[in-house]
């Protein structure tokens, strides 16, 4: 399988070259970065699967690059709204090149998740921390936001009696989705690391996952990869294949 790593010089996109290179395989078509033409690359270098770590703001120009560039896309950059999706759907039609987005790569995070979304059956009080390095530019993380959104699939009530009158600080309760409160912590020494914490009369249950290097996105971007080579569909998820 050819593969191009688009944001090749970041430190994601650094660990994924590495990643393709180690693998028997897999050959490195490309690796794009700042300056560089994605479309020149693919047109130059033909490319089975492009593995995107690059930023939210340009996240539909480059998955439409990527598509009609003849590619594949596994796609880590976080960001896209439903009508976001519904575009990327009408270019894989017209394609017919398939499209892997995914919150988190990692599959213990996934994992968390799906635990999370259990649990969330039996606990109506829930919040959400997670911790970054201090460069990650969006906050809270798409992980965070998916993780809320599992939940709430399986439970439309959350935090219904929490007595939030006084704030010494705006803000200092966090951000709200759907009642769950999501907190963003950035500095130095973290990776990624997330905690739901749900609470009940008598108890609370912690569910956690930490990564403490970027090589743990390798499994399940190379799931994905594979998945989707020779696929024209749109998956949002790394559940989806687990």
């Amino acid at each position: 399988m050819r593969v191009t790593v688009n944001g090749s010089m970041g430190k994601m996109g650094a660990t994924v070259v590495d990643f393709v290179k180690a693998k028997d395989d897999l050959t490195l078509a490309g690796s794009i970065d700042m300056g560089d033409s994605l479309a020149d690359s693919l047109a130059s270098n033909p490319a089975d699967v492009v593995v995107d770590f690059t930023r939210p703001e340009v996240r539909m120009e480059t998955v439409r690059t990527i598509l009609f560039g003849g590619a594949a896309a596994v796609v880590g950059t976080t960001g896209f709204t439903p009508d976001d999706l519904e575009q990327i759907k009408a270019w894989i039609k017209e394609t017919g090149k398939g499209c892997f987005i995914a919150p988190n790569f990692i599959i213990g995070n996934v994992l968390m998740q799906q635990f999370a979304q259990k649990a969330a059956e039996y606990y109506d009080y829930a919040e959400i921390i997670e911790y970054h390095h201090e460069n990650k530019v969006d906050f809270p993380s798409g992980t965070a936001v998916k993780t809320a959104e599992l939940m709430c699939e399986n439970n439309k009530t959350f935090n219904p009696k929490t007595n939030d009158q006084v704030a010494n600080v705006e803000g200092a309760r966090g951000g709200d989705f759907e009642g769950i409160k999501l907190h963003a912590v950035r500095m130095p020494g973290f990776v990624a690391s997330q905690e739901v914490i749900l609470g009940a009369p008598g108890q609370y249950l912690t569910i956690r996952h930490d990564s403490i290097e970027r090589t743990s996105y390798m499994p399940g971007v190379y799931m994905a990869a594979k998945h989707i080579k020779d696929r024209a569909e749109l998956v949002y998820g790394l559940e989806h294949i687990l």
